[in-house]
């Protein structure tokens, strides 16, 4: 029996040694049920797995358990888990963000109040509110266009598309152009902008109306200050005149529905903030100028034109160029603040901006105001800072 047994050749003993340290591989496997296998008897058996399919084996178990831990990770941070590894913005990016945000409120405030002196001036001397309405949008145009061909600013890529879409916008901006226009030309420019500050109240009734939103109770509540403000404001104003007092309303109005248009129609247009106004100014002129020939027309304007520079001498041309600059640059800065700050921010900015311009307007004009006035404007102000809040 034992001459029979033959000796292991050195093939064997290499393949037998390959078996023995498949289980000091093992030990270091993530699978638990590799840990539980059996050291092979080399005499008895036929290898089940080489060395090659068992590490490659080996290897695909340990991605497909990478491959869980990964997805595990991605569950967590679902359910807003912290970030382990926090990216925090330098402060001097967040000091530069203030300081930018800062920079367009200033601009803003500052240009709408230039706007509004030489607006008033003009109107003042020459009461031709479609006119003048018709001017500041041909100022702009004219200034976006030389900005495009000079290269200065990127023309804009429109279809057809996009003009439709932006026809209602534009014919709603023009209403509320002229409208607080004829406003202005009628009353104080104080009184104006305490009136077009219950622009939230149209902005809830329209859209509670025609598109069937509803509104926290606390929206609701911020506009019972709005519009008790506003109509003592207007009760309580000395200078009250109802054409006045009916341009600012509907001028509320329809830009409440310019931004409705606005908000359905653009969605998913690259177009920036400066280019959408330059396209809205342009078209608003289109629609505005044969309306203005109608109603006015030439010769009241060229009669008018020859009696306010009798008056005022040269600095009236300058006014009007004044006021037409101005009344671009401040909107246009407005549409480019909506591409670096919140609505919410927004809102706060266009609150203060109004008290700029009524305090501004108070003023250089000299405007008599009793002190219930006073109160009711500072009321009505005041809802709409808290209509911002609440509404965000």
């Amino acid at each position: 029996m034992i001459s029979s047994i033959k000796p292991v050749s050195p093939s064997l003993t290499a393949i037998a040694g390959v078996r023995r340290s498949i289980p000091g591989k093992l030990q270091f496997s993530p699978l638990p049920i590799i840990g539980n296998f059996q050291k092979p008897n080399p005499f008895t058996q036929k290898p089940l797995l080489s060395a090659q399919s068992l590490s490659n084996f080996t290897f695909a178990a340990a991605q497909e358990q990478r491959s869980d831990v990964f997805r595990v990770r991605a569950y967590e941070a679902d359910r807003s888990r912290p970030i382990e590894i926090g990216v925090e913005v330098p402060e001097e990016e967040q000091s530069g963000q203030k300081v930018k945000i800062g920079i367009y409120f200033a601009t803003w405030w500052a240009l709408n109040v230039v706007f509004n002196i030489y607006n008033k001036k003009v109107l003042n001397a020459f009461p031709y509110p479609w006119l003048t309405s018709t001017l500041s949008l041909a100022c702009g145009s004219l200034m976006m266009l030389v900005s495009w061909v000079t290269g200065l600013a990127e023309a804009p890529k429109t279809d057809l598309d996009f003009w439709k879409i932006l026809f209602p916008v534009a014919l709603a901006h023009t209403i509320g152009h002229v409208a607080a226009t004829v406003s202005m030309s009628k009353v104080a420019v104080s009184f104006t902008h305490i009136i077009k500050s219950s622009e939230p109240a149209f902005s809830v009734l329209v859209s509670s109306l025609f598109l069937g939103e509803a509104f926290p109770l606390p929206v609701y509540l911020s506009l019972l200050p709005i519009i008790g403000g506003c109509a003592l404001a207007a009760v309580t104003e000395l200078n009250f005149n109802m054409i006045g007092f009916m341009g600012a309303m509907i001028s509320n109005l329809a830009f409440v529905f310019r931004n409705i248009f606005s908000k359905k129609g653009m969605k998913g247009k690259s177009v920036s903030g400066m280019n959408y106004y330059a396209c809205l100014s342009m078209m608003s002129l289109l629609i505005v100028t044969p309306f203005a020939i109608a109603v006015e027309g030439p010769q009241m304007w060229a009669a008018g034109w020859q009696n306010a520079v009798s008056q005022i001498g040269p600095n009236f041309v300058w006014w009007v160029v004044a006021q037409s600059v101005f009344y671009h640059l401040y909107n246009q800065v407005s549409y480019m603040s909506l591409d670096q700050i919140s609505p919410l921010t927004f809102s706060v900015g266009n609150t203060m901006k109004r008290i700029s311009v009524i305090v501004a307007s108070i003023i250089i004009f000299q405007n008599p105001i009793k002190p219930v006035n006073a109160l009711g404007a500072a009321i009505a102000i005041l809802g709409t800072f808290i209509y911002s809040q609440a509404k965000q």
